[in-house]
């Protein structure tokens, strides 16, 4: 299994060379791949991915938007975003319910529901490949299910948007925003999870000193026995 990250940016205004495309992350083997995410920058651009499917973790312009005027290969997402992406102009729709395995190419990828917006529902994905197990959720407050999500996986590849300052707020009885990437390195310490990489990079890495962040997160990260990364656009990581 390879990861290559084809944008980390999150929905920030602030851009750079490292992180100058929304988040998408293609899971490619021997066999094909599946990208996930298509938000607005990629416009127009999908085209080039060559990628067996898309998946959408939530329709948030900055992951699903850059499929308004379609997709070259079948499009996976949950029946509240497909609501939010009735008018974009996709082919080939497919659904995806909670904790249901679907499998494409040979790359197995089960949805599970985050909290993170009320407005666009958002699922990560737990993805199995060549033996491997990684877990994706570019977005999220919180994991239901989170030991089931994270079981066995290699990986967690988590929100950047904070640092340790929890951008959460509260509309009735959901929680929206994002967890801060200390509380993420938490969770992958109790699930015994031993790597964690970060995208969806916020202004205070895209636009501030992304040294000084890594720094004070690797310092977490130790803390917690988790070895840690922040992604950059064009990242590539192997799991033999």
């Amino acid at each position: 299994m390879k990861l290559t990250f084809l944008g980390t940016r999150g929905y920030t205004e602030p851009r750079n060379p490292r992180h100058m495309m929304h988040s998408s992350m293609k899971v490619s083997t021997a066999r094909g791949s599946i990208t996930i995410d298509c938000g607005e920058d990629w416009l127009g651009r999908n085209g080039e991915w060559d990628t067996d499917a898309i998946l959408v973790t939530h329709a948030h312009p900055d992951h699903a938007w850059g499929l308004k005027a379609g997709a070259p290969c079948p499009v996976y997402a949950t029946a509240d975003s497909w609501l939010a992406m009735a008018s974009f102009k996709i082919e080939e729709r497919r659904e995806v319910d909670n904790r249901h395995r679907r499998r494409v190419a040979g790359i197995t990828f089960e949805a599970f529901r985050v909290e993170h917006s009320t407005r666009a529902p958002a699922v990560g994905y737990r993805v199995t490949a060549g033996g491997k197990t990684i877990f994706y959720a570019p977005d999220l407050v919180y994991i239901y299910d989170r030991s089931e999500a994270l079981s066995g996986a290699v990986a967690y590849v988590g929100d950047g948007a904070t640092l340790a300052r929890p951008m959460v707020r509260k509309r009735g009885e959901s929680l929206i925003g994002h967890a801060p990437m200390r509380t993420q390195l938490t969770w992958c310490q109790k699930e015994l999870v031993p790597a964690a990489i970060f995208t969806h990079c916020g202004s205070h890495i895209v636009g501030g000193d992304e040294d000084a962040v890594v720094g004070k997160l690797e310092e977490m990260a130790r803390e917690r026995g988790v070895a840690v990364a922040v992604a950059f656009d064009g990242m590539e990581i192997e799991f033999p």
